[in-house]
């Protein structure tokens, strides 16, 4: 990107964003059908268009940086983290002296000081945090996560902004699209959702990676290695002990410490060596040691899907793109293609099977929503209208509902007075507002 500059005191200053100008102010074979050639998309970019980037990490740098230098000015930032040592080699926005302080204070900061005109607004919190009206404020999203369940809250958000008409129409002024980046080592993917358009985050679940397990019987007698430690604190000792009286949480640094401290006394009294505070964060999260080139391509890809959706001059992206250069460089793209009883963008109830309602307990519905490949919930919490009356069957993400409502999980649907066809409202961290899931009792 071209800046401002004199070379010789006899000639012409080099004319700022001369690069974009030669894109927007002119047509070509490539073009949106919709694009209109002219100063007046320039305008709109710097002047009016308002961006959201979610997560100030790898990507999140990167994405800041390429936006900033692509001449959008009102850019906001919003990260729940602070910045590691270890985070320097590839978040290059941040320096040794910023380490403990605000990944999106930090990266705001740097992007303000070296690019004049843009304005990067920094919110040091989760996204859980802002309501409806913040996310409604943005043009567009996007996002630079290393959370399954962030990507799903978010694409939940923007799916619960969207209105329709009386037909079911939908009113296009509501959409607001979601670029989404992810890394994985060397290899990465880019992609475009148009809320209740094209498909969303969960309609394709099962593209994510399954999570590292170890066998309970290891964790539990045998442990050799410090990840071992930490499942044995996260999925026996935090349950027995519940010490915050609710869910872990990975992204939660009380937890993360609290896991740390156990893990270690474990790893001691076995001789192990090797636990650190990061590694318990990446066993608590699945996180993958992340390449800066990686993310550079990434973050490239994301931002220049933004730059074509914000003014239109180019199509965007059909719609999910995979790349991988761990062997040379390949890439590809494909459409992937919504689902019509997606859980999260689809108008009707997802339905689940039950074989025999008088053996299948609560427990076993939670399970199964916590383990299927199509709902890969958390700690579900379940309320339903039984005999007319509204009855929280169970929820542990409040310790004294959790305790009032134990003692259901080990009864069955039969005995809960659930029916065929009931229709049940599940509450989870992997969506902003409650989803209503039927049941359909298979008949031999």
């Amino acid at each position: 990107m071209e800046v401002d500059t004199v070379v010789d005191a006899n000639q012409p200053k080099v004319r700022k964003y001369s690069n974009l100008r030669k894109l927007l102010e002119t047509t070509g074979p490539f073009c949106h059908p919709e694009f209109q050639a002219g100063s007046e998309t320039l305008e709109f970019l710097q002047e009016t268009c308002k961006i959201l980037v979610i997560g100030a990490g790898g990507l999140g740098c990167e994405l800041l940086k390429d936006l900033a230098l692509m001449g959008f000015r009102d850019i906001h930032v919003i990260d729940m983290d602070t910045i590691e040592l270890s985070n320097l080699n590839r978040q290059f926005l941040f320096r040794k002296k910023d380490i403990g302080h605000s990944k999106a204070e930090c990266a705001a900061e740097f992007i303000n000081n070296r690019v004049a005109g843009c304005k990067v607004t920094p919110h040091f919190c989760k996204i859980q945090d802002k309501d409806e009206a913040f996310y409604r404020k943005f043009h567009i999203v996007v996002s630079g996560l290393d959370s399954i369940v962030a990507r799903r809250w978010i694409n939940g958000m923007l799916i619960s902004l969207l209105e329709f008409d009386e037909d079911g129409n939908l009113d296009q002024s509501t959409l607001i699209p979601f670029i989404d980046g992810g890394t994985e080592g060397f290899k990465g993917n880019a992609r475009v959702i148009l809320p209740g358009v094209t498909a969303c985050i969960d309609c394709t679940l099962d593209l994510f990676p399954p999570q590292v397990t170890y066998p309970l019987c290891t964790i539990a007698n045998t442990p050799r290695l410090p990840e071992h430690c930490v499942e044995y604190v996260k999925v026996i000792q935090w349950e027995k002990e519940n010490p915050f009286g609710i869910s872990l949480d990975g992204d939660d640094p009380q937890h993360v410490s609290w896991v740390y401290e156990k893990a270690q006394e474990r790893a001691d009294s076995f001789n192990i060596t090797g636990l650190s505070y990061r590694l318990v964060q990446g066993v608590l999260k699945n996180i993958i040691p992340a390449v800066a080139s990686t993310n550079a391509v990434i973050a490239a890809t994301c931002a220049t899907e933004v730059f074509k959706i914000a003014t239109s001059c180019y199509q965007s992206l059909q719609n999910y793109m995979v790349f991988n250069d761990l062997d040379g460089i390949y890439t590809y793209t494909y459409e992937a293609e919504r689902k019509e009883d997606c859980l999260a963008c689809s108008q009707v109830p997802k339905k689940v099977e039950v074989k025999d309602p008088a053996t299948m307990t609560l427990q076993d519905l939670i399970d199964f929503l916590c383990d299927s490949a199509e709902f890969q919930m958390k700690s579900p919490g379940i309320t339903a209208v039984i005999e007319g009356k509204n009855k929280t069957l169970y929820m542990s993400s409040v310790a004294s509902i959790a305790e009032r409502t134990k003692a259901n999980l080990t009864m069955s649907l039969a005995e809960l007075k659930l029916l065929d066809g009931q229709e049940l409202t599940v509450a989870d961290i992997t969506t902003p507002n409650p989803i209503n899931i039927k049941l359909k009792y298979v008949t031999k």
